[in-house]
């Protein structure tokens, strides 16, 4: 149930890297594909006052606590993939949930 939220980055760049990106980080969580969601935040960056084209890749990793060495691992595997698609730098930030806080259907986990 990762849901992997980007913005910063061009909606071709996010398409061209996702197949890639979910086989990897499937292996690593062993969990099924469809529990994968990506999401393109369409952002408008602004610098001293005016738009800026081009805005710093930043990507949200929001799950249930999967523990250090594996976040660490998802932190790689999606910086990599990021730089594949031409982007040199970027940051990524995980938001953990907790089962109580976390509904489906009504129901938490």
């Amino acid at each position: 149930m990762p849901q992997i939220k980007i913005r910063g980055m061009k909606i071709e760049s996010i398409c061209n890297m996702s197949k890639e990106l979910v086989d990897e980080l499937q292996k690593v969580l062993e969990c099924p594909r469809d529990y994968f969601t990506i999401e393109y935040i369409n952002s408008t960056f602004i610098m001293e006052g005016k738009e800026v084209d081009d805005g710093y890749p930043f990507v949200e990793v929001a799950w249930f606590d999967r523990g250090q060495e594996i976040q660490d691992k998802v932190a790689k595997i999606v910086t990599n993939k990021v730089q594949e698609q031409g982007y040199n730098s970027l940051d990524i930030m995980f938001t953990v949930f907790k089962e109580n806080s976390y509904y489906e259907n009504g129901e938490h986990f």
